[in-house]
Protein backbone atom coordinates (compact mmCIF):
# COMPACT_ATOMS: atom_id res chain seq x y z
CA UNK A 1 0.00 0.00 0.00
CA UNK A 2 1.34 3.20 -0.84
CA UNK A 3 1.16 5.77 1.62
CA UNK A 4 1.44 9.72 1.56
CA UNK A 5 1.15 12.63 3.66
CA UNK A 6 -0.62 16.00 2.69
CA UNK A 7 -1.39 19.41 4.18
CA UNK A 8 -3.57 20.52 1.26
CA UNK A 9 -7.35 21.73 1.56
CA UNK A 10 -9.49 18.59 1.70
CA UNK A 11 -11.80 20.55 -0.84
CA UNK A 12 -9.15 20.67 -3.69
CA UNK A 13 -8.04 16.70 -3.07
CA UNK A 14 -8.74 14.65 -6.04
CA UNK A 15 -9.80 11.37 -4.84
CA UNK A 16 -12.07 8.42 -5.34
CA UNK A 17 -12.83 8.81 -1.35
CA UNK A 18 -12.24 11.19 1.23
CA UNK A 19 -12.73 9.72 4.28
CA UNK A 20 -13.54 11.87 7.58
CA UNK A 21 -14.51 11.27 10.66
CA UNK A 22 -17.62 12.92 13.15
CA UNK A 23 -18.19 12.33 16.93
CA UNK A 24 -21.24 12.19 18.63
CA UNK A 25 -21.34 16.10 21.64
CA UNK A 26 -24.65 14.86 22.89
CA UNK A 27 -24.25 15.15 26.47
CA UNK A 28 -27.90 14.91 28.03
CA UNK A 29 -28.61 12.06 28.66
CA UNK A 30 -32.55 10.26 28.95
CA UNK A 31 -34.99 8.77 26.81
CA UNK A 32 -35.15 12.19 25.19
CA UNK A 33 -31.71 12.83 24.50
CA UNK A 34 -30.80 12.32 20.50
CA UNK A 35 -27.56 12.08 18.97
CA UNK A 36 -25.43 15.38 17.89
CA UNK A 37 -23.11 14.50 14.96
CA UNK A 38 -20.70 16.51 14.07
CA UNK A 39 -17.32 16.34 11.78
CA UNK A 40 -14.19 16.98 13.20
CA UNK A 41 -12.70 19.62 10.30
CA UNK A 42 -13.57 23.23 9.89
CA UNK A 43 -13.62 22.56 5.65
CA UNK A 44 -16.57 24.55 4.90
CA UNK A 45 -17.05 22.34 1.76
CA UNK A 46 -16.64 19.16 3.74
CA UNK A 47 -18.96 20.43 6.10
CA UNK A 48 -21.49 21.79 3.46
CA UNK A 49 -21.66 18.57 1.56
CA UNK A 50 -22.33 16.45 5.01
CA UNK A 51 -25.19 19.01 6.78
CA UNK A 52 -27.87 17.44 5.39
CA UNK A 53 -27.42 13.84 6.50
CA UNK A 54 -25.86 14.98 9.95
CA UNK A 55 -29.15 17.01 9.95
CA UNK A 56 -31.50 13.81 9.23
CA UNK A 57 -30.82 11.59 12.20
CA UNK A 58 -30.08 8.94 10.41
CA UNK A 59 -26.75 8.95 11.58
CA UNK A 60 -25.26 8.99 14.82
CA UNK A 61 -21.69 8.82 14.76
CA UNK A 62 -21.19 5.86 16.77
CA UNK A 63 -18.13 3.86 16.53
CA UNK A 64 -17.08 3.09 13.33
CA UNK A 65 -20.38 3.97 11.94
CA UNK A 66 -20.06 4.51 7.92
CA UNK A 67 -22.21 6.81 5.64
CA UNK A 68 -21.50 7.62 2.25
CA UNK A 69 -22.40 10.33 0.25
CA UNK A 70 -21.55 10.25 -3.81
CA UNK A 71 -20.71 13.25 -5.96
CA UNK A 72 -20.51 15.55 -2.87
CA UNK A 73 -21.14 19.25 -4.16
CA UNK A 74 -18.01 21.61 -3.92
CA UNK A 75 -15.39 19.08 -3.12
CA UNK A 76 -13.52 17.57 -5.92
CA UNK A 77 -13.37 13.95 -4.24
CA UNK A 78 -16.20 11.58 -6.14
CA UNK A 79 -16.95 9.97 -2.49
CA UNK A 80 -17.23 11.13 0.67
CA UNK A 81 -17.37 8.78 3.61
CA UNK A 82 -18.21 9.62 7.36
CA UNK A 83 -16.95 7.61 9.85
CA UNK A 84 -17.97 7.87 13.59
CA UNK A 85 -15.37 8.23 16.53
CA UNK A 86 -18.69 7.89 19.01
CA UNK A 87 -19.30 10.08 22.20
CA UNK A 88 -16.92 13.00 22.11
CA UNK A 89 -16.28 13.41 25.35
CA UNK A 90 -14.98 9.81 25.25
CA UNK A 91 -12.58 10.32 21.76
CA UNK A 92 -9.45 9.20 22.65
CA UNK A 93 -6.21 8.44 19.75
CA UNK A 94 -7.06 5.19 19.69
CA UNK A 95 -10.07 5.54 17.91
CA UNK A 96 -8.17 6.88 15.10
CA UNK A 97 -7.09 3.27 14.38
CA UNK A 98 -10.03 1.69 14.27
CA UNK A 99 -11.95 4.65 12.04
CA UNK A 100 -8.88 4.44 9.59
CA UNK A 101 -9.21 0.72 9.44
CA UNK A 102 -12.99 1.21 8.73
CA UNK A 103 -12.68 3.50 6.04
CA UNK A 104 -9.88 0.87 4.40
CA UNK A 105 -12.36 -2.28 5.02
CA UNK A 106 -15.21 -0.11 3.53
CA UNK A 107 -13.13 0.25 -0.06
CA UNK A 108 -11.80 -2.89 -0.13
CA UNK A 109 -15.26 -4.67 -1.60
CA UNK A 110 -16.47 -1.99 -3.32
CA UNK A 111 -13.60 -1.52 -5.35
CA UNK A 112 -12.31 1.57 -4.45
CA UNK A 113 -8.68 1.47 -4.74
CA UNK A 114 -7.42 4.75 -3.26
CA UNK A 115 -8.53 7.04 -0.57
CA UNK A 116 -7.44 10.17 1.50
CA UNK A 117 -8.40 9.92 4.62
CA UNK A 118 -8.21 12.90 6.93
CA UNK A 119 -7.37 13.60 10.47
CA UNK A 120 -9.24 15.61 12.76
CA UNK A 121 -7.98 19.10 13.46
CA UNK A 122 -7.89 20.08 16.81
CA UNK A 123 -9.47 16.73 18.98
CA UNK A 124 -6.07 14.72 19.31
CA UNK A 125 -2.68 15.54 19.40
CA UNK A 126 -1.67 15.68 15.71
CA UNK A 127 1.34 13.27 16.00
CA UNK A 128 -0.67 10.28 17.70
CA UNK A 129 -3.11 10.58 15.37
CA UNK A 130 -1.17 10.41 12.61
CA UNK A 131 0.53 6.77 13.90
CA UNK A 132 -2.56 5.20 15.19
CA UNK A 133 -4.31 6.34 11.74
CA UNK A 134 -1.49 4.69 9.37
CA UNK A 135 -1.17 1.96 11.69
CA UNK A 136 -4.90 1.10 11.20
CA UNK A 137 -5.19 1.81 7.87
CA UNK A 138 -2.24 -1.05 7.58
CA UNK A 139 -4.58 -3.25 9.87
CA UNK A 140 -7.52 -2.83 8.29
CA UNK A 141 -6.06 -3.90 4.22
CA UNK A 142 -4.84 -7.21 5.81
CA UNK A 143 -7.17 -10.19 4.29
CA UNK A 144 -6.37 -13.90 5.36
CA UNK A 145 -7.41 -15.24 1.97
CA UNK A 146 -4.01 -16.10 0.71
CA UNK A 147 -4.80 -19.67 -0.51
CA UNK A 148 -7.78 -19.41 -2.00
CA UNK A 149 -7.45 -20.48 -5.93
CA UNK A 150 -9.81 -17.37 -7.16
CA UNK A 151 -8.61 -14.77 -4.94
CA UNK A 152 -8.82 -11.25 -6.07
CA UNK A 153 -6.13 -8.89 -4.74
CA UNK A 154 -8.56 -6.20 -2.87
CA UNK A 155 -5.89 -4.40 -1.03
CA UNK A 156 -5.74 -0.60 -1.21
CA UNK A 157 -3.17 0.37 -3.45
CA UNK A 158 -3.13 4.16 -1.77
CA UNK A 159 -3.87 5.86 1.27
CA UNK A 160 -3.39 9.45 1.77
CA UNK A 161 -3.11 11.15 5.51
CA UNK A 162 -4.64 14.70 5.31
CA UNK A 163 -3.27 16.95 7.84
CA UNK A 164 -4.69 20.67 8.41
CA UNK A 165 -2.48 23.23 7.29
CA UNK A 166 -2.10 24.59 10.98
CA UNK A 167 -1.22 20.61 12.52
CA UNK A 168 2.32 20.26 13.91
CA UNK A 169 3.90 19.30 11.08
CA UNK A 170 7.03 17.88 12.49
CA UNK A 171 5.07 15.77 15.21
CA UNK A 172 2.62 14.84 12.40
CA UNK A 173 5.29 13.93 9.93
CA UNK A 174 7.01 11.84 12.53
CA UNK A 175 3.72 10.00 13.71
CA UNK A 176 3.24 9.63 10.26
CA UNK A 177 6.54 7.54 9.95
CA UNK A 178 6.18 5.37 12.75
CA UNK A 179 2.93 4.41 11.25
CA UNK A 180 4.06 2.67 8.28
CA UNK A 181 6.83 0.76 10.50
CA UNK A 182 4.74 -0.42 12.75
CA UNK A 183 1.51 -1.06 10.61
CA UNK A 184 3.64 -3.24 8.17
CA UNK A 185 5.49 -4.62 11.32
CA UNK A 186 2.41 -6.10 13.13
CA UNK A 187 1.14 -6.89 9.29
CA UNK A 188 3.99 -9.12 9.01
CA UNK A 189 3.33 -10.70 12.30
CA UNK A 190 -0.35 -11.34 10.80
CA UNK A 191 1.03 -13.32 7.86
CA UNK A 192 3.41 -15.16 9.82
CA UNK A 193 0.43 -16.53 12.09
CA UNK A 194 -1.63 -17.08 9.50
CA UNK A 195 0.20 -19.58 8.07
CA UNK A 196 -0.99 -23.13 7.70
CA UNK A 197 1.42 -25.48 9.49
CA UNK A 198 2.78 -27.42 6.35
CA UNK A 199 3.54 -24.40 5.19
CA UNK A 200 5.17 -22.77 8.35
CA UNK A 201 7.21 -25.59 10.02
CA UNK A 202 10.02 -24.42 12.68
CA UNK A 203 12.75 -24.52 10.03
CA UNK A 204 10.47 -22.29 7.64
CA UNK A 205 9.48 -19.67 10.42
CA UNK A 206 13.65 -19.51 10.96
CA UNK A 207 13.96 -18.72 7.63
CA UNK A 208 11.39 -15.79 7.30
CA UNK A 209 12.78 -14.14 10.54
CA UNK A 210 15.94 -14.44 8.82
CA UNK A 211 14.98 -13.01 5.57
CA UNK A 212 13.12 -10.14 7.53
CA UNK A 213 16.35 -9.79 9.75
CA UNK A 214 18.58 -8.93 6.28
CA UNK A 215 16.03 -6.63 5.03
CA UNK A 216 15.84 -4.37 7.70
CA UNK A 217 19.42 -4.47 9.30
CA UNK A 218 19.30 -6.82 12.57
CA UNK A 219 21.45 -9.83 13.50
CA UNK A 220 20.15 -13.02 13.35
CA UNK A 221 21.16 -16.51 13.89
CA UNK A 222 18.89 -19.85 13.68
CA UNK A 223 19.62 -23.00 15.59
CA UNK A 224 18.43 -26.61 15.42
CA UNK A 225 18.58 -30.31 17.41
CA UNK A 226 22.40 -29.88 17.83
CA UNK A 227 22.15 -26.46 19.68
CA UNK A 228 19.24 -27.62 21.60
CA UNK A 229 21.83 -30.57 22.69
CA UNK A 230 24.60 -28.32 23.33
CA UNK A 231 22.61 -25.78 25.56
CA UNK A 232 21.33 -28.74 27.56
CA UNK A 233 17.54 -27.31 26.66
CA UNK A 234 16.00 -30.62 28.07
CA UNK A 235 12.41 -28.52 28.00
CA UNK A 236 12.54 -27.12 24.59
CA UNK A 237 13.72 -30.46 23.10
CA UNK A 238 11.08 -32.96 25.22
CA UNK A 239 8.51 -30.97 23.56
CA UNK A 240 10.14 -30.91 19.52
CA UNK A 241 11.30 -34.85 19.97
CA UNK A 242 7.77 -36.25 18.76
CA UNK A 243 7.62 -34.72 15.24
CA UNK A 244 9.83 -35.56 12.48
CA UNK A 245 10.45 -31.65 11.82
CA UNK A 246 13.70 -30.22 13.45
CA UNK A 247 12.97 -27.41 16.09
CA UNK A 248 14.19 -23.92 15.69
CA UNK A 249 15.99 -21.76 18.04
CA UNK A 250 15.53 -18.66 16.95
CA UNK A 251 17.89 -15.57 18.02
CA UNK A 252 17.58 -11.49 16.33
CA UNK A 253 20.03 -8.88 17.52
CA UNK A 254 19.03 -5.68 17.78
CA UNK A 255 22.21 -3.11 18.71
CA UNK A 256 22.48 0.04 18.23
CA UNK A 257 25.22 2.39 17.34
CA UNK A 258 27.02 3.57 20.25
CA UNK A 259 25.32 1.74 22.44
CA UNK A 260 27.42 -0.68 24.70
CA UNK A 261 26.16 -0.52 28.17
CA UNK A 262 22.39 0.30 29.79
CA UNK A 263 19.82 -2.65 29.83
CA UNK A 264 19.96 -5.63 27.16
CA UNK A 265 15.88 -6.25 26.66
CA UNK A 266 15.33 -10.26 26.20
CA UNK A 267 11.96 -10.78 24.36
CA UNK A 268 11.27 -14.90 24.44
CA UNK A 269 8.24 -16.08 22.41
CA UNK A 270 6.28 -19.25 22.03
CA UNK A 271 6.66 -20.61 18.81
CA UNK A 272 4.72 -23.80 18.47
CA UNK A 273 4.05 -23.63 14.58
CA UNK A 274 1.49 -26.42 15.26
CA UNK A 275 0.12 -27.61 18.63
CA UNK A 276 -2.08 -31.30 18.60
CA UNK A 277 -1.70 -31.34 22.43
CA UNK A 278 0.72 -34.36 21.74
CA UNK A 279 0.29 -37.42 23.47
CA UNK A 280 -2.59 -35.55 25.49
CA UNK A 281 -4.12 -34.68 22.24
CA UNK A 282 -6.39 -31.93 21.86
CA UNK A 283 -10.55 -32.78 20.87
CA UNK A 284 -10.39 -32.58 17.18
CA UNK A 285 -13.00 -29.35 17.09
CA UNK A 286 -11.36 -26.07 16.22
CA UNK A 287 -7.68 -27.92 16.24
CA UNK A 288 -7.22 -26.58 13.01
CA UNK A 289 -6.86 -23.22 14.90
CA UNK A 290 -3.55 -24.88 16.69
CA UNK A 291 -1.58 -23.42 14.04
CA UNK A 292 -1.61 -19.77 15.75
CA UNK A 293 0.25 -21.35 18.56
CA UNK A 294 3.42 -19.56 17.47
CA UNK A 295 1.61 -15.98 17.83
CA UNK A 296 3.55 -15.29 20.52
CA UNK A 297 6.69 -15.78 18.63
CA UNK A 298 5.67 -14.02 15.62
CA UNK A 299 4.85 -11.01 17.99
CA UNK A 300 8.20 -10.86 18.98
CA UNK A 301 9.61 -11.30 15.45
CA UNK A 302 7.00 -8.24 14.18
CA UNK A 303 8.44 -6.21 17.12
CA UNK A 304 12.05 -6.52 16.54
CA UNK A 305 11.03 -5.61 12.78
CA UNK A 306 9.71 -2.21 14.17
CA UNK A 307 12.21 -2.36 16.43
CA UNK A 308 15.21 -2.62 13.40
CA UNK A 309 13.23 0.62 11.87
CA UNK A 310 12.90 2.73 14.55
CA UNK A 311 16.07 2.91 16.10
CA UNK A 312 15.55 2.64 20.07
CA UNK A 313 18.67 3.49 21.80
CA UNK A 314 18.85 -0.04 23.80
CA UNK A 315 19.89 -3.03 23.32
CA UNK A 316 17.56 -5.79 22.99
CA UNK A 317 17.75 -9.84 22.13
CA UNK A 318 14.87 -11.48 20.39
CA UNK A 319 14.87 -15.39 21.21
CA UNK A 320 11.90 -17.65 19.71
CA UNK A 321 11.94 -21.34 20.55
CA UNK A 322 10.17 -22.88 17.46
CA UNK A 323 8.80 -26.51 17.43
CA UNK A 324 6.04 -28.72 16.55
CA UNK A 325 3.48 -30.33 19.30
CA UNK A 326 3.00 -34.02 17.69
CA UNK A 327 2.14 -37.23 18.87
CA UNK A 328 4.69 -39.48 17.67
CA UNK A 329 6.29 -42.95 19.03
CA UNK A 330 9.21 -40.76 20.49
CA UNK A 331 6.97 -38.11 21.71
CA UNK A 332 7.26 -37.09 25.61
CA UNK A 333 4.68 -38.58 27.45
CA UNK A 334 2.52 -37.68 30.63
CA UNK A 335 4.65 -38.86 33.58
CA UNK A 336 7.99 -37.91 31.98
CA UNK A 337 10.53 -35.97 33.99
CA UNK A 338 12.19 -33.55 31.81
CA UNK A 339 15.51 -31.74 32.83
CA UNK A 340 15.51 -28.00 31.61
CA UNK A 341 18.51 -25.95 30.60
CA UNK A 342 18.66 -23.96 34.13
CA UNK A 343 18.94 -27.91 35.70
CA UNK A 344 15.57 -27.51 37.41
CA UNK A 345 13.44 -30.86 36.77
CA UNK A 346 10.08 -30.82 35.46
CA UNK A 347 7.18 -33.52 35.88
CA UNK A 348 5.10 -33.40 32.69
CA UNK A 349 1.48 -33.74 33.76
CA UNK A 350 0.16 -32.94 30.28
CA UNK A 351 2.01 -32.59 26.97
CA UNK A 352 -0.46 -29.91 25.84
CA UNK A 353 1.31 -27.43 28.59
CA UNK A 354 4.10 -27.58 26.36
CA UNK A 355 4.44 -23.99 25.48
CA UNK A 356 5.74 -23.00 29.22
CA UNK A 357 8.72 -25.78 28.52
CA UNK A 358 9.96 -24.14 25.37
CA UNK A 359 10.00 -20.61 27.07
CA UNK A 360 11.49 -21.90 30.23
CA UNK A 361 14.59 -22.60 28.28
CA UNK A 362 14.06 -19.52 26.27
CA UNK A 363 13.70 -17.31 28.90
CA UNK A 364 17.37 -19.44 30.58
CA UNK A 365 19.14 -18.79 27.29
CA UNK A 366 18.14 -14.94 27.44
CA UNK A 367 19.68 -14.57 30.99
CA UNK A 368 22.71 -16.33 29.34
CA UNK A 369 22.83 -13.77 26.72
CA UNK A 370 23.15 -11.13 29.74
CA UNK A 371 19.72 -9.97 29.54
CA UNK A 372 18.79 -7.46 32.18
CA UNK A 373 15.28 -7.45 31.80
CA UNK A 374 12.57 -9.70 30.37
CA UNK A 375 9.00 -10.59 28.13
CA UNK A 376 8.03 -13.00 27.04
CA UNK A 377 4.44 -13.85 25.37
CA UNK A 378 2.84 -16.60 24.15
CA UNK A 379 -1.25 -18.27 23.65
CA UNK A 380 -0.43 -20.19 26.62
CA UNK A 381 -3.72 -20.69 28.62
CA UNK A 382 -7.44 -21.49 27.62
CA UNK A 383 -7.74 -20.18 31.21
CA UNK A 384 -6.81 -17.25 30.50
CA UNK A 385 -9.43 -16.66 27.93
CA UNK A 386 -12.06 -18.10 30.62
CA UNK A 387 -10.82 -15.04 33.27
CA UNK A 388 -10.52 -12.56 30.90
CA UNK A 389 -12.62 -13.28 27.90
CA UNK A 390 -11.69 -12.25 24.11
CA UNK A 391 -11.36 -8.65 25.16
CA UNK A 392 -8.22 -8.23 27.61
CA UNK A 393 -5.05 -10.05 27.05
CA UNK A 394 -2.96 -11.14 30.70
CA UNK A 395 -0.27 -9.99 31.87
CA UNK A 396 2.13 -10.96 35.05
CA UNK A 397 5.03 -9.84 36.43
CA UNK A 398 7.63 -10.06 39.29
CA UNK A 399 8.86 -6.81 39.22
CA UNK A 400 6.68 -3.61 39.96
CA UNK A 401 9.00 -1.11 37.99
CA UNK A 402 9.17 -3.20 35.02
CA UNK A 403 5.37 -3.56 34.39
CA UNK A 404 4.69 0.02 35.18
CA UNK A 405 6.73 0.63 32.29
CA UNK A 406 4.72 -2.02 30.29
CA UNK A 407 1.50 -0.13 31.68
CA UNK A 408 2.43 3.20 30.09
CA UNK A 409 3.56 1.66 27.04
CA UNK A 410 -0.16 0.40 26.75
CA UNK A 411 -1.64 3.99 26.76
CA UNK A 412 0.29 4.61 23.13
CA UNK A 413 -0.33 0.91 21.80
CA UNK A 414 -3.95 1.03 22.50
CA UNK A 415 -4.06 -2.66 23.06
CA UNK A 416 -5.83 -4.16 26.38
CA UNK A 417 -3.96 -6.04 28.94
CA UNK A 418 -4.70 -6.77 32.72
CA UNK A 419 -2.31 -7.60 35.26
CA UNK A 420 -3.20 -10.97 37.23
CA UNK A 421 -1.96 -12.50 40.17
CA UNK A 422 1.14 -14.18 41.28
CA UNK A 423 1.83 -15.93 44.31
CA UNK A 424 3.10 -18.67 47.00
CA UNK A 425 -0.01 -20.70 47.10
CA UNK A 426 0.03 -20.75 43.09
CA UNK A 427 3.50 -21.39 43.53
CA UNK A 428 2.36 -24.73 45.64
CA UNK A 429 0.17 -25.83 43.17
CA UNK A 430 3.30 -26.75 40.79
CA UNK A 431 4.98 -28.37 43.21
CA UNK A 432 6.02 -32.13 42.34
CA UNK A 433 6.09 -35.15 44.43
CA UNK A 434 9.24 -36.73 41.98
CA UNK A 435 11.06 -33.35 40.54
CA UNK A 436 11.15 -29.67 41.70
CA UNK A 437 7.89 -28.55 39.23
CA UNK A 438 5.18 -29.88 37.54
CA UNK A 439 4.35 -28.35 34.32
CA UNK A 440 0.42 -27.79 35.30
CA UNK A 441 -0.95 -27.42 38.57
CA UNK A 442 -4.54 -28.32 37.84
CA UNK A 443 -7.71 -26.81 36.67
CA UNK A 444 -8.05 -24.15 38.87
CA UNK A 445 -6.14 -20.58 38.38
CA UNK A 446 -4.72 -22.17 35.80
CA UNK A 447 -3.01 -18.68 33.81
CA UNK A 448 -1.60 -17.59 37.07
CA UNK A 449 0.03 -21.35 37.39
CA UNK A 450 1.70 -21.09 34.32
CA UNK A 451 2.94 -17.26 34.86
CA UNK A 452 4.25 -19.27 38.21
CA UNK A 453 5.49 -21.90 36.35
CA UNK A 454 7.68 -19.35 34.09
CA UNK A 455 8.66 -17.60 37.21
CA UNK A 456 10.57 -20.30 37.83
CA UNK A 457 13.66 -19.75 35.31
CA UNK A 458 12.69 -16.10 35.26
CA UNK A 459 13.89 -16.02 38.82
CA UNK A 460 15.62 -12.53 40.21
CA UNK A 461 15.10 -11.20 36.89
CA UNK A 462 12.99 -8.85 36.08
CA UNK A 463 10.48 -10.23 33.74
CA UNK A 464 6.56 -9.77 32.08
CA UNK A 465 4.95 -12.46 30.79
CA UNK A 466 2.00 -11.57 28.23
CA UNK A 467 -0.99 -14.15 27.70
CA UNK A 468 -2.09 -13.47 24.45
CA UNK A 469 -4.36 -16.56 23.93
CA UNK A 470 -7.75 -14.92 23.80
CA UNK A 471 -6.53 -12.05 21.53
CA UNK A 472 -3.97 -13.31 19.19
CA UNK A 473 -7.14 -14.56 16.80
CA UNK A 474 -10.31 -12.35 16.01
CA UNK A 475 -13.49 -14.52 15.84
CA UNK A 476 -15.23 -12.77 13.67
CA UNK A 477 -15.23 -9.85 11.15
CA UNK A 478 -15.24 -6.57 12.64
CA UNK A 479 -15.55 -3.18 10.91
CA UNK A 480 -11.36 -1.82 11.32
CA UNK A 481 -9.96 -5.71 11.23
CA UNK A 482 -10.74 -9.04 9.48
CA UNK A 483 -11.43 -12.78 11.27
CA UNK A 484 -8.07 -13.97 11.74
CA UNK A 485 -4.56 -13.71 13.54
CA UNK A 486 -4.32 -9.76 14.88
CA UNK A 487 -0.38 -9.65 15.71
CA UNK A 488 -1.44 -8.44 19.33
CA UNK A 489 1.24 -7.68 21.22
CA UNK A 490 3.75 -5.72 18.17
CA UNK A 491 2.93 -2.61 19.98
CA UNK A 492 2.97 -2.66 23.30
CA UNK A 493 6.26 -4.83 23.08
CA UNK A 494 7.61 -2.04 21.27
CA UNK A 495 6.50 0.40 23.37
CA UNK A 496 7.68 -1.10 26.53
CA UNK A 497 11.36 -1.36 24.54
CA UNK A 498 10.87 2.38 23.59
CA UNK A 499 10.42 3.02 26.90
CA UNK A 500 13.78 2.21 28.00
Amino acid sequence: MRTELTFAPLAGIETELLAVVAADTQTAKGPEAKPQPVLLTSDPAVLAAAAAVLASGEYKAGANETVLLHAPAGLAAKRLLIVGLGKQAKVAVHAMRSAAGTAVRYTKPRGIRELVFALPEAELAAGASARAAVEGAFVGDFDPDTYRSDRKDLSVQSFVLASAAGADRAATEAGFAEGIAIGESQNFTRTLVNEPGNKLTPTVLGQRAAEMAAEVGLKAEVFSTDKLHELKMGAFWSVSQGSVEPPALIVLRYEPEGVTDGPLLGLVGKGITFDTGGISLKPGDNMEKMKYDMAGGAAMIGAMRAIALLKPRVRVIGIVCAAENMPDGKAYKPGDVVTAMSGKTIDVINTDAEGRLVLADGLTYAKQLGCTHLIDAATLTGACVVALGMTNAGAFSNDDETYARFEGALATSGEKFWRLPLGEEYAEQIKSDIGDIKNTGGRWGGASTAAEFLKVFAEETPWIHLDIAGLAWVEENRPYIAKGPSGVAVRSILEWVRSY
